[in-house]
């Protein structure tokens, strides 16, 4: 099951097409030898907005793919599938 769809992809496709542009202002940035503290603020900006996606992705993980999954009678248990999304939050937050 994929939890991305609708709406909340285009958002989510859109929010990366920025983020790609920003990747690309900080390579100019840098072939231009901007100021340091300045490409380090763009750094953390780029960072951010992954986070922000991340949180996205994950906020329809659970409410989609663990929920789902969670509902079912499928073999994996419910001790599988909290494992997993422990994984990925520890994968996440590193």
């Amino acid at each position: 099951m994929h939890s991305l769809d609708g709406e909340g992809k285009k958002k989510l496709l859109a929010r990366l097409a920025r983020i790609e542009g920003q990747v690309r202002g900080l390579h100019r940035m840098i072939e231009n030898d901007r100021y340091c503290v300045d490409v380090l603020t763009q750094v953390s900006a780029v960072r951010s907005a992954l986070k922000k996606v991340g949180l996205q992705v994950l906020d329809g993980h659970v409410k989609g793919c663990v929920r789902t999954a969670l509902e079912s009678d499928e073999d994996a248990g419910d001790d599988a599938i909290i494992r997993e999304l422990l994984a990925v939050i520890e994968k996440f937050t590193d």
